[in-house]
């Protein structure tokens, strides 16, 4: 009953804080606005397409993007294996450093040794942070210089809000917000746009439960994605999720039906459950605001493997402190939403 109840008051709100969806955030009522700031910071939907802004909503105001660092991190190391620096099949050897980096990990071990593809998955699904620090270290020599790989990429592509300190998301040991990553849900949208027209992120993010370092150990890691919309909103197959006390509930996620794609950016929610519900009720006002005739969404990636719901494998514990986002196994997320005039 407790969760009922909840669940009808989040959805309340979502329907207070979402109307109207237009192509910019138009004035909003006091209700309107508290919902808001109940739900997120800053919210954005995007065209995966051309890049169409569809909604928006403090979508230039700066705040910690915790474990979404990753998708940059990413992108990097997707620059490296594409340039022959770095292969799929290149062994990482776990440093004293490596094994030592706090929040969600897949627990590193020093001496242990694992190729860039196993801790790519570890990155992505388990969201583990030591995966993250081995792989920038290897890939740039060191992760300063890997940071510095990471604000020269966003500069690239246009990310002029963006920051990064780190390539997993975590706090800086002062938990100062000014000193840790920051960035803004625009940024992060032309982010995950980058990724999903130039790289095969989804074939990571897609994957809802795997085992880590089941041909390197004895007893693998089983690891679950942190996306809790996979499977449970149409057409979601990505991207990251992430979670400090200092950023919030924070979500890029992205979906395809029909040959059509969106992307929404959430950040700064103060509660997981509102985060997905919001998240999921922008996706879909997101195809209902596409234009009718617009372009198909092209990658120049394979299409992503989707992994079965019913997978064996149970979610391994994870950190309250870095993208710890516990399931309760909640219900599929529909909507039936009034149809938007074009």
């Amino acid at each position: 009953m407790i969760f009922v109840r909840r669940l009808i008051v989040a959805s309340l709100l979502a329907s207070a804080a979402l109307a109207p969806f237009t192509a910019s955030a138009a004035p909003k009522s006091a209700s309107a606005r508290a919902a808001s700031a109940v739900a997120y910071k800053g919210a954005i939907t995007m065209d995966a397409a051309t890049g169409q802004i569809l909604f928006e909503d403090h979508q230039s105001d700066p705040s910690p993007p915790a474990s979404m660092t990753k998708l940059m991190t990413f992108l990097v190391l997707h620059d490296k294996l594409e340039s022959g620096a770095l292969t799929l099949q290149t062994p990482v050897t776990v440093t004293a450093a490596d094994s030592r980096i706090g929040g969600t990990q897949v627990w590193l071990k020093e001496g242990e040794t694992f190729p860039v593809e196993e801790l790519l998955y570890a990155m992505m699904i388990q969201s583990a942070n030591d995966a993250a620090y081995a792989l920038a270290r290897t890939a740039a020599g060191s992760v300063p210089a890997f940071v510095d790989l990471m604000n020269a990429k966003a500069r690239e592509i246009g990310m002029t809000q963006t920051t990064f300190r780190t390539p997993h998301g975590l706090p800086p040991a002062s938990r100062k917000i000014s000193e840790g990553d920051l960035t803004t849900p625009r940024d992060f949208a032309l982010l995950s746009r980058e990724l999903l027209l130039k790289t095969d992120i989804l074939k990571y993010t897609s994957v809802r439960t795997r085992a880590f370092g089941a041909s390197q150990r004895a007893q693998p890691v089983a690891m679950t994605n942190h996306n809790h919309l996979l499977g449970r909103v149409a057409g979601v197959d990505g991207l990251k999720t992430g979670f400090t006390n200092g950023a919030g509930f924070c979500l890029a996620a992205t979906a395809q039906r029909n040959q059509r794609r969106v992307i929404v950016v959430m950040m700064g929610s103060s509660d997981r459950k509102m985060r997905d519900l919001k998240v999921a009720e922008l996706i879909e006002r997101g195809f209902s605001a596409l234009p009718a005739n617009g372009p198909a969404f092209v990658s120049a990636a394979p299409a992503p493997l989707i992994t079965p719901a019913d997978s064996p494998i149970s979610p391994a514990p994870v950190d309250e402190e870095a993208d710890a986002e516990t399931d309760d196994a909640p219900p599929v997320i529909k909507f039936s939403l009034p149809a938007t005039r074009r």
